[in-house]
């Protein structure tokens, strides 16, 4: 046997159903459709969610909460992160994917002050808090904002 000698089995290949082809197709008129009705019309069915008339689910349960749609997702980093990073001066969003420390850089990176810094080291980030922007400057380097 050949790679070209191999075909489908009998009977596992159906034919599509050509309907609207004439009366001597078995499936003219009506298209297998029937006579009127919800399911004859075009674009029948009911939607997705749709229980008999009966109150859908996804309009039963309530509702709770907010979501901004407009709220900035920060990719977060605290120093003690940062300090295990030891032969870079200036440390960059970029460096910070390419190390494996941030998977996703999203609307930007926020630097937290959780842990210490011990050398002085250029960090380029979207948001500062007060507490890690005081901590890097107190060991000699620099908050710079993108």
């Amino acid at each position: 046997m050949r790679i070209e000698d191999l075909k489908p089995a009998d009977g596992c290949r159906k034919r599509n159903k050509r309907v609207g082809r004439g009366i001597g197709s078995g499936h003219g008129k009506t298209s297998c459709k029937g006579h009127k009705g919800q399911k004859a019309r075009s674009g029948s069915g009911k939607g997705a969610g749709f229980e008999g008339g009966q109150m859908p689910l996804q309009r039963r349960i309530p509702k709770r909460g907010f979501k901004n749609h407009f709220a900035k997702e920060y990719a977060v980093i605290n120093l003690k992160e940062l300090a295990r990073i030891e032969d870079s001066d200036v440390i960059t969003p970029e460096l910070l994917v390419e190390r494996g420390i941030v998977r996703k850089i999203k609307d930007g990176i926020k630097i937290l002050g959780d842990g210490e810094i011990k050398r002085p080291v250029t960090i380029k980030a979207k948001i500062f808090s007060a507490a890690a922007a005081a901590k890097i400057t107190a060991a000699g380097g620099k908050a710079e904002t993108i």
